[in-house]
């Protein structure tokens, strides 16, 4: 049976709710939409093993900010993109102890990118404070980590994670990584954060061992960029669209394999949205304004 691929629990439930037909309420799932900075958020809940079978993953809450708007270049867009991601990553994180940021992905390769790009404005002060505590000590231990691909490291990300978690014993690991949407017009425009954790390289279609509190021990925190859509199910949705008969789809997907469609600009979008969450990540963590951020990285 063909299934169409997202990495999205926003996007599973909207499958969910296509499928239900008349049927409008999902048992063990919770969903609520806010806005915050002028950004819209949708949160999916999803509370028990109903809901984990009805959306086919694991139990948790998964937050979906949408940056459209971010685009557009309106008043205060990047100050208020960086407020409302850091404001996820405040509500989703404990409030104090040292955080491991984990920027996931092949930095050779663009739509793969935004883990290492997001941990590349990443404010990191561990050494700082144990070096220099009279000048550091308001701040919150920060240390990053680029593990790379198995490809070319020949280390699992999560082998390479979980050996820095034994060392720094975080009291969580935030971990960034590209996924893959359903709808094109998700991509790029959306960040979500989940609190279940991640598996480094699915967006691209490289699945490997799992990053959570399961397999490493702390919370772990999964901030998600999709930039990828898979062509298969972009071909399926287009058809469904249109109105058009829909064709053999399991040959759809095989012919070519392994498809991904990714925007034309793809390089600009995952470097702006790469700095927006580093961004985040530091104003959530640190007590710092943006501006000092910036003067700081600079």
């Amino acid at each position: 049976m063909f299934t169409k691929r997202t990495d999205l629990a926003i996007e599973a439930h909207e499958l969910w709710q296509e499928s239900a037909g008349k049927t409008t309420r999902l048992a063990g799932v919770k969903a609520t939409e806010k806005k915050i900075q002028g950004y819209p958020v949708t949160q999916v809940d999803i509370l028990d093993r109903e809901g984990e079978a009805a959306l086919g993953k694991p139990a948790g809450s998964y937050r979906t900010l949408d940056l459209t708007a971010f685009w557009q270049r309106g008043d205060g867009f990047f100050d208020r993109a960086v407020r409302a991601v850091g404001q996820q990553v405040k509500e989703l994180t404990p409030d104090s102890g040292p955080v491991l940021v984990a920027g996931l992905g092949n930095r050779a390769m663009t739509p793969d990118a935004v883990g290492p790009l997001a941990a590349d404005s990443i404010l990191i002060t561990r050494h700082l404070i144990d070096a220099m505590p009279q000048h550091f000590s308001g701040f919150r231990p920060v240390a990053a980590l680029r593990p790379g691909v198995l490809g070319t490291t020949g280390v699992e990300s999560a082998e390479a994670v979980r050996g820095l978690v034994d060392r720094l014993h975080p009291s969580v690991v935030i971990a960034v990584d590209a996924l893959a949407s359903r709808r094109v017009g998700r991509v790029c425009c959306t960040v979500q954060f989940s609190d279940t954790g991640i598996i480094p390289g699915s967006g691209v279609g490289n699945h490997r061992s799992a990053l959570n509190r399961e397999t490493l021990g702390v919370p772990v925190l999964a901030v998600g960029v999709p930039t990828v859509v898979d062509a298969a199910t972009l071909a399926a949705d287009l058809l469904e669209e249109s109105g058009l008969p829909e064709p053999d789809l399991e040959t759809l997907r095989s012919r070519p394999e392994n498809l991904m469609v990714t925007p034309r600009d793809i390089d600009q979008q995952v470097r702006d949205l790469g700095k927006v969450i580093g961004y985040g990540i530091n104003w959530a963590l640190q007590d710092l304004e943006i501006e000092e951020i910036n003067a700081l990285l600079s």
